[in-house]
């Protein structure tokens, strides 16, 4: 999942040798994609597209845009539509079919992600079109907003009434897309994949999910068994945890992965400290001083929740340590721009100062998927043990906005058995924060057709980590069938 148990919307948040790949497997077990290009969508030329700095992109060479009209409720299939956006990258060689991409969340929006990324999947994009799109719910696909409250609980300081907030929030939301917050949830996401599939022409889905990209997956399998072509989820949710139960796994794993990044800081002389005690010491006093001292950036402040989402924010990759180490270092300093710039990019603030749907899509998408709706005392006592945990991810007074949402959540989408599917490859990573390396085991067995490749390395998602080993595990089975061999394993 993206998003760490982090904010004042705590109780609703998510986040050896190589194996050598084996041999093809039969066309029975992996169905070659289809090479049909007979679909139906009328793809033409992007013109909205955001790049990672917040500020409008221009589209690059075969990238085109299309939106997909499907059933608002999927209980009347012949009643009213919204349109999903969807986004291409064409093969560049000969094609075996689309790849369609959810690139995490949930609540991302996969057109502005693929639009940015493609140069990183080169290679499937010499097979495959690259597809990708914003699930319902997310920003151009009828896109949960709630007015301005998003920025008012960002900009919140220490000891208001996170309630209150949590509350107005839930209201906001029902106010502004009332409509389609009881159709948005991995379910009905599930149900989008498989018209799309239809209309891209494909006879199979062939599909690559990062984080919660890998329960959407999880859940078309379930659905979907026997429309299951090339499957890859990496960084692997396992959604039978409940919100208390994640929060504290969660809180266990970015506490490890800070651990680490402290020691790497101290082994290259660390600006932030002389130990990695130290280094843990010094961040949590700089939050400490946010509390009553935000610092001044511009027309605008950094407080102590948005400097939360900050110093969490590099831990996903271990490419990014060294900028958590800046960005620390500066605001102890008293410049706090390089920090708050990781909260903007984190909660998908625009250059322009509007805000794109990522949280509040974040939040409906998991009250509908769940039935649970924490108590303040459910959240108190998720709190205290996360902050014995990891005590930078604590947040005193949390609230839950599925505590207060208006529309009731279901189960339907923890249910997880793809029996009678074609192999699905799961990859997880030892060291990853977001999603821990047991949550990859459990789904790989709550599959049935699962096949776990381990990853020995730090951070949330392998295949991207540069892990040329992972890389080539994946590749093999997307473009060529090849399954990797039971128990394969990467190094770090």
């Amino acid at each position: 999942m993206k998003k760490p148990i982090v904010t004042l919307l705590l109780g609703a948040a998510f986040l050896t040798a190589c194996g050598s790949g084996g041999s093809p497997a039969p066309p029975s077990a992996t169905p070659v994609p289809s090479s049909s290009d007979q679909g139906s969508i009328a793809w033409g030329a992007c013109t909205d597209l955001m790049g990672a700095d917040g500020k409008p992109a221009t589209p690059g060479p075969g990238v085109e845009c299309a939106k997909l009209p499907v059933p608002l409720d999927y209980a009347k299939p012949d009643g009213e539509k919204i349109d999903l956006a969807l986004i291409r990258v064409k093969a560049t060689g000969e094609r075996l079919g689309s790849l369609v991409f959810n690139f995490g969340g949930p609540g991302a929006s996969g057109v502005d992600t693929l639009a940015t990324a493609s140069a990183a999947f080169t290679k499937l994009g010499t097979r495959y079109d690259l597809v990708s799109f914003d699930p319902r719910g997310v920003d151009r696909s009828a896109g949960v907003r709630c007015g301005g409250t998003v920025e008012k609980l960002l900009a919140a300081g220490h000891g208001e009434d996170q309630d209150k907030l949590a509350a107005e929030f839930a209201a906001a939301c029902e106010k502004d897309s009332g409509k389609v917050l009881p159709h948005v949830g991995t379910v009905n996401a599930a149900k989008d994949l498989d018209q799309m599939r239809v209309a891209l022409g494909d006879d199979k889905l062939n599909y690559l999910g990062f984080s919660y990209g890998t329960h959407l997956g999880a859940v078309y399998a379930t659905h979907f068994p026997k429309n299951v072509g090339r499957f890859v989820l990496d960084s692997a949710f396992d959604p039978t945890v409940t919100f208390e139960e994640r929060a504290v796994i969660q809180a266990g794993g970015f506490d490890a992965a800070f651990e680490a990044f402290a020691a790497d800081c101290v082994a290259q002389s660390c600006e932030i400290g002389a130990s990695p005690a130290n280094v843990e010491k010094n961040v949590l006093d700089l939050l400490e001083q946010l509390k009553t001292k935000p610092i001044k950036v511009g027309e605008r402040e950094l407080t102590y929740g948005l400097a939360q989402l900050a110093v969490i924010t590099p831990l996903y990759a271990k490419q990014s340590w060294p900028v958590l180490e800046q960005s620390v270092a500066a605001a102890r300093k008293g410049d706090g721009t390089m920090l708050l710039a990781l909260a903007d990019a984190y909660t998908g603030r625009r250059a322009d100062g509007t805000y794109n749907t990522s949280m509040s899509s974040l939040m409906a998408i998991n009250c509908a998927d769940n039935s649970e709706r924490p108590t303040a005392a459910d959240v108190a006592r998720m709190e205290t043990k996360i902050r014995k945990i990891f005590p930078i991810l604590s947040v005193e007074g949390s609230s839950s906005a599925c505590a207060h949402w208006p529309v009731p959540g279901d189960d339907e989408a923890k249910r997880i058995d793809a029996t009678g599917s074609a192999p699905i490859v799961v990859v997880g990573g030892k060291g990853d924060p977001a999603t821990p390396y047991e949550w990859a085991t459990e789904l790989t067995a709550q599959l049935k057709t699962g096949v776990l490749v381990t990853y020995e390395g730090e951070g949330h998602g392998a295949y991207l980590s540069g892990s040329q080993c992972v890389m080539g595990l994946v590749d093999a089975y997307l473009l060529d069938g090849e399954l990797p061999d039971k128990g394969a394993t990467c190094p770090a």
